[in-house]
């Protein structure tokens, strides 16, 4: 059976960690032997269909401009750590000896762990084995035109292939990464990745009624404002009456989480399994607009207000949303302008405008795009073995 080493490194969000599940459970499937190499926090549960799960020493960002790592016990990271974590990567390496490696995110992000991503593209790359990137379809835009100009020299030098996972029929990868005719021969766009027919999270079987609001801010880290804004905007909309359920995430602050006070017909949770069947039954979403929320919300066709991410930089989800805002069933506030009343506004005309028709033919977007980018991450891995000496 072919060995696959696949690095995965959450620092804030669920995310990135989400995604990467479902791309492991899709190598399984296809039959190739997995070891999952994760740098995030050791209290995910995650379906990874039988991956050999690595955890190296886990570190989380404090807040969301990432410019401060600490440890599992609250220190900042030192040099120390960094010897501990690259020597057992290294280690990983040696011992699994993969047919091919796959490394989410770097170099396009996550340059922090270049301490120990470096010194294994080269063991890679002396050792024969070919290497992929698993990159999301929007990048945060880089204004440091030195760091884009180094990402294409690790790209060309020791990476095989990047993996887009989108689809140009949405954006193409150059929107976002202006310098991708300089790696053009690499890229390979496996569509969007949503969740399977395997995992709890896929929809079983369509709605026969749909009733209230979810309001949702995935991993929850980055969530307070649109909480507070939402749980203040429900007695101003037409869904003043009916149920909501706040999914506050697992990261969500304790702090802020201390301060929430749930109204009669208001169901507050941390996380769900089932969320996907959640936005099925419901009449409305409201959200940031991260990767894994908006296709969860193009599979169920579930109206949704969306106020994207957008502090310290951070233009991922403002892109995103701003592509999807003249779509049917999409409404989008920016996080500048999000307030209780016009977040009630959006609420109103997005549930008067796009009432959900069990009947209606998919948007437009969700008929032009794939959506099947795991299963193809998982042959594109298993050409990619194919090359191995």
């Amino acid at each position: 059976m072919a060995r696959i080493l696949f690095y995965v490194q959450h620092i804030l969000g669920v995310g990135h960690q989400t995604r990467a599940a479902a791309i492991a459970r899709a190598l399984r499937a296809a039959g190739l032997e997995v070891t999952y190499v994760t740098g995030g926090s050791e209290d995910l549960a995650l379906d990874l269909n039988g991956a050999t799960i690595v955890q190296l020493p886990p570190t989380r960002a404090t807040d969301a401009s990432f410019k401060t790592l600490v440890d599992e016990n609250g220190h900042p990271i030192d040099a120390n750590w960094e010897q501990r974590r690259r020597s057992l990567l290294l280690e990983t390496f040696q011992n699994t000896a993969p047919d091919a490696v796959l490394i989410e995110g770097y170099p396009f992000a996550r340059r922090r762990f270049q301490f120990e991503l470096l010194p294994l593209l080269k063991a890679a790359k002396a050792r024969g084995t070919p290497v992929a990137i698993s990159v999301r379809d929007i990048l945060v835009q880089k204004k440091n035109p030195d760091r884009v100009q180094e990402t294409i020299d690790i790209v060309n030098t020791y990476c095989t292939t990047v993996l887009v996972h989108g689809d140009p029929a949405f954006i193409a990868f150059d929107e976002t990464f202006p310098a991708a005719d300089a790696i053009a021969d690499k890229i390979q766009y496996t569509g969007y990745i949503s969740s399977d027919s395997n995992t709890p999270n896929a929809l079983i079987s369509p709605p026969r009624k749909r009733e209230g609001v979810v309001v949702s801010v995935g991993g929850g880290a980055v969530g307070a404002p649109l909480v507070r804004a939402a749980l203040a905007a429900r007695p101003l909309t037409r869904f003043r009456d009916a149920p909501w359920r706040i999914i506050t995430g697992p990261n969500f602050p304790k702090s802020e989480r201390l301060k929430l006070s749930a109204p009669e017909g208001v169901t507050l949770e941390t996380f769900s399994t089932r969320f996907r069947d959640m936005l099925a039954q419901s009449a409305l979403s409201v959200s940031q607009a991260g990767y894994n929320t908006i296709m969860d919300l193009l599979a169920t066709e579930t109206p949704a207000v969306l106020a994207p991410f957008s502090q310290d930089g951070e233009t991922e989800q403002s892109v995103r949303a701003k592509l999807l805002a003249n779509e049917a069933g999409f409404n989008v506030v920016s996080e500048a302008a999000l307030t209780p009343s016009r977040l009630a506004r959006a609420i109103d005309e997005t549930a008067l405008k796009h009432a959900p028709d069990p009947s209606a033919q998919p948007s437009s977007v969700k008929n032009a795009i794939r959506l099947n980018g795991a299963s193809e991450t998982a042959h594109r891995m298993v050409d990619l073995v194919a090359l191995t000496p």
